[in-house]
C-alpha cells in the first residue's frame, strides 16, 4: 500500500491550443518569440536574453512565490486588507482552481463573525499571516 503524499502535487494546466482541442502554444504565436536570441561570433556563441524573455522568467517566478505563500497560509490565521480601508482575520481554508476566491472559516469583521466565507481575491488589497 502506497503511503499518502504528505504536501499537494502541483499541476500545471496549459490554456487551450490554436485548434481548440490541445493544450500548449502555437509554435508561431506570441510566446514562440521568447526563446534566447543567439548570435555567433568568432570566439564562441554568446546567448542574449530578449527583454520579453526576462519579463517572463520574473513573471514565473514571482507566480511561484505568490502560489507558494498560498500552501504556507493553509490553516492559519491571516489578516486581509479589502478596499475602503476595511481589515478582517480569518483562518484560510483553500482556494478555487483561478485563484479567484478564497475560502475562509470564522471570518471576523467590524460588524461580528462569519462561520464560513468566500472572498473574493479582486477585493483584498494585502493580506499578512505569521509563519
Amino acid at each position: 500500500m502506497q503511503t499518502p503524499l504528505t504536501s499537494p502535487v502541483p499541476v500545471l494546466r496549459l490554456p487551450r491550443g490554436p485548434d481548440g482541442l490541445s493544450r500548449g502554444f502555437a509554435p508561431d504565436g506570441r510566446r514562440a518569440l521568447l526563446k534566447p536570441e543567439v548570435l555567433e561570433t568568432l570566439e564562441s556563441p554568446v546567448v542574449y536574453e530578449c527583454r520579453e524573455f526576462q519579463e517572463q522568467r520574473a513573471r514565473a517566478a514571482l507566480r511561484e512565490r505568490y502560489l507558494r505563500s498560498l500552501l504556507a497560509m493553509v490553516g492559519r490565521q491571516v489578516s486581509f486588507t479589502l478596499h475602503e480601508g476595511v481589515h478582517v482575520t480569518a483562518h484560510f481554508g483553500a482556494t478555487d482552481l483561478d485563484v479567484a476566491n478564497f475560502y475562509v472559516s470564522q471570518l471576523q469583521t467590524p460588524i461580528g463573525v462569519q462561520a464560513e466565507a468566500l472572498l473574493r481575491c479582486s477585493d483584498i488589497i494585502a493580506y499578512t499571516f505569521k509563519l
